[in-house]
C-alpha cells in the first residue's frame, strides 16, 4: 500500500474511474499547473479549448480510441510549455508508454510531479 508522502504514479492517474481499456487504450495525463495558455493544443486538436477567462487549456475527454490518437498527439507535439518538452501527455493505457511528447524516446512518462 502507497504511504500518503509517496509520489503520485502518473500512470494510475484517472484509472479508478477510467472506461475498459478496451473501449478507451489512451489516456491524457495535463500537467494544467504549467500551462501558460499558448493555445496550441486547441489549433490542433478539437478535444482542447482554452478558456479565455482562466487562459488555462482543458481536454473535453481523458480517455479516447484510435480515432481521436492523431489529433490528440498533435496537440501534445505542439505544446511549447516546459522549454517545448510539452505538459500534454498521451499515455498507452495498454503498456503504461507515453506515445507523446515522448521527449527521451523511449516512452517513460516525462510528468514533473
Amino acid at each position: 500500500m502507497a504511504d500518503a508522502d509517496d509520489p503520485i504514479d502518473p500512470s494510475e492517474v484517472g484509472e479508478q474511474d477510467a472506461p475498459p481499456v478496451d473501449e478507451k487504450p489512451y489516456k491524457l495525463i495535463f500537467e494544467a499547473n504549467k500551462c501558460f495558455g499558448a493555445g496550441k493544443c486547441a489549433e490542433k486538436s478539437r478535444n482542447w479549448t482554452l478558456d479565455l477567462d482562466t487562459g488555462i487549456a482543458r481536454p473535453e475527454t481523458y480517455f479516447f480510441g484510435e480515432e481521436d490518437l492523431d489529433h490528440n498527439v498533435a496537440a501534445a507535439e505542439a505544446c511549447p510549455a516546459k522549454k517545448d518538452r510539452g505538459i500534454i501527455h498521451v499515455v498507452d493505457r495498454r503498456t503504461n508508454e507515453e506515445i507523446a511528447p515522448d521527449p527521451n524516446g523511449d516512452g517513460t512518462l516525462s510528468v514533473d510531479w
